[in-house]
C-alpha cells in the first residue's frame, strides 16, 4: 500500500455527515484490509504510523498528555488527506481537535484487528515510526 492508496481508503471508509465516528471508521477499515492481503495491513500500518509520527511536533502537542495527544493526532487523519496536510501546514488548525479527541482512538487498532480477522492471530507488530507521544525527536527539539 502506498501513501495515495492509505488516503484513498480513509476517504472511502468514512461514514457520511459531520459527526465523527471512528468505531464506524474502524469497523469499515477493519473488514476491507481484512479481505485483503498481509502486505495490505502491513502498509497501513506503516503510513498511518508515518502520518502520526509526522504530527508529533511541539507547535501540535506542548500542552497536551500523551494520550490526549495521540487521540488528537488520530482524529487529525481520520478526518482525511486534505485536513490532514492543512494541519501540519498550519498548527493552529490543530487545536479544535483537542476539544474532541477521544473519539479517533478506535484508529490505532485498526491494523492489529484486521491483522487478526485474517490470520487468526494477534499481531507482535512493530513499525519503521513510532507513534507513541514525543518519539519524534526532530519534532520536539
Amino acid at each position: 500500500m502506498d501513501e495515495d492508496s492509505f488516503w484513498q481508503l480513509i476517504e472511502e471508509c468514512r461514514p457520511a455527515g459531520d459527526d465523527p465516528d471512528a468505531d464506524r471508521l474502524a469497523d469499515a477499515l477493519t473488514a476491507r484490509l481484512s479481505r485483503g492481503r498481509l502486505s495490505e495491513i502491513t502498509g497501513f500500518a506503516e503510513i498511518l504510523s508515518y502520518a502520526l509520527y509526522r504530527l508529533d511536533r511541539r507547535e501540535f502537542g506542548a500542552d497536551l498528555s500523551g494520550d490526549a495527544f495521540l487521540y488528537t493526532r488520530a482524529a487529525v487523519v481520520a478526518d482525511g488527506r486534505a485536513v490532514y496536510e492543512r494541519v501540519l501546514a498550519d498548527p493552529a488548525l490543530f487545536a479544535p481537535y483537542a476539544e474532541d479527541f477521544v473519539w479517533a482512538e478506535a484508529l490505532l487498532y485498526v491494523p492489529d484487528r484486521a491483522h487478526e480477522h485474517l490470520t487468526g492471530e494477534e499481531w507482535d507488530r512493530a513499525t519503521r515510526y513510532s507513534y507513541e507521544s514525543y518519539t519524534n525527536k526532530e519534532g520536539w527539539a
